[in-house]
């Protein structure tokens, strides 16, 4: 009995911090470390970047869960989440959110001192993120900012610097995140409607809407093309990666449309789980062999 409570508990968990959603941030930050290290980053390194991001994503996803419960609530899309059906309790959930940010701090501290420097900077980003909604259709982008924090916090728990490459693929993160949440978003555009919630889909239309993300993400491989360039260590397997992310792009950007939005969870994580696993894959495999 005590077994099965202990696993329901951490299913529940698991489930209201979406942890299946971890390859989507997670392959930009490996490859941007395994650049700034040249292919060779250090067992201590790997460790703690692996336990910063995991501190940070999860922390973060905790944090959203609980600001946004009451609008959850609202929506018969999320009113079967964890908090709005009583599952975890808020109280429980804040306590969770506190351990994974300190984990990420004392993680940022076993790297170098700018990671702990600027760790007060990723926090603000991952719990104003949950507000924005609330006040700007731009929510989109700090979503995707904060994502970028990623592989731009990779490279200087390995260099203690930060470089070009490093903000470019920040801005290679930031707008693919931001170009399928767009899409993602676009399934609300009603009930964002009506409840005064603010996104790219309820305040430019459907239609712009998925204009918008369609350009974010063929930005997002030009941007990706430059990483390439700036860093030297990528060879034609990386660029063979970019032309399959590509197709990729195009598949999911055609299997949704303002009429048709039945797609919309396929598109927008189904499809970008294998993008994420493809650059992975590709980035990895480029920087080992140069």
């Amino acid at each position: 009995m005590v077994l099965s409570k202990v696993g329901k508990k951490i299913n529940d968990y698991a489930t209201l911090v979406m942890f299946s959603h971890t390859i989507f941030s997670l392959s930009f930050a490996v490859i941007s470390m395994m650049l700034a290290s040249k292919g060779s980053p250090s067992i201590h390194t790997i460790f703690w970047i692996i336990v910063a991001f995991m501190g940070a994503r999860t922390g973060a996803n905790a944090i959203n869960r609980v600001i946004d419960a009451e609008i959850d609530e609202k929506n018969p899309r999320t009113f079967m989440r964890q908090l709005p059906q009583r599952m975890l309790k808020k109280k429980e959930v804040i306590v969770f959110t506190a351990v994974c940010f300190l984990v990420m701090v004392i993680a940022a501290a076993m790297l170098n001192p700018l990671c702990v420097m600027l760790s007060p900077i990723a926090l603000f980003l991952m719990i104003i993120y949950s507000y924005t909604k609330r006040f700007t259709w731009t929510c989109h982008l700090v979503l995707g900012i904060t994502s970028a924090a990623a592989p731009v916090g990779a490279w200087i728990a390995v260099t203690g610097e930060i470089s070009w490459v490093a903000l470019f693929m920040g801005a290679a993160n930031t707008l693919w995140v931001s170009g399928f949440d767009i899409i993602y978003g676009a399934q609300d555009y009603e009930f964002d409607t009506i409840n005064g919630i603010h996104s790219i889909p309820a305040r430019f239309g459907i239609k712009n809407a998925l204009c918008f993300a369609a350009l974010f993400h063929v930005v997002t491989v030009i941007l990706l093309v430059f990483v390439g360039i700036l860093s030297g260590e990528l060879g034609v397997i990386y660029y063979i990666g970019l032309g399959i992310i590509s197709i990729l792009f195009i598949m999911e950007h055609r299997i949704v449309s303002p009429d048709n939005l039945t797609n919309v969870k396929i598109a927008s994580y189904g499809i970008n789980q294998i993008i994420s696993i493809t650059f992975l894959i590709f980035g990895f495999v480029a920087v080992i062999v140069k």
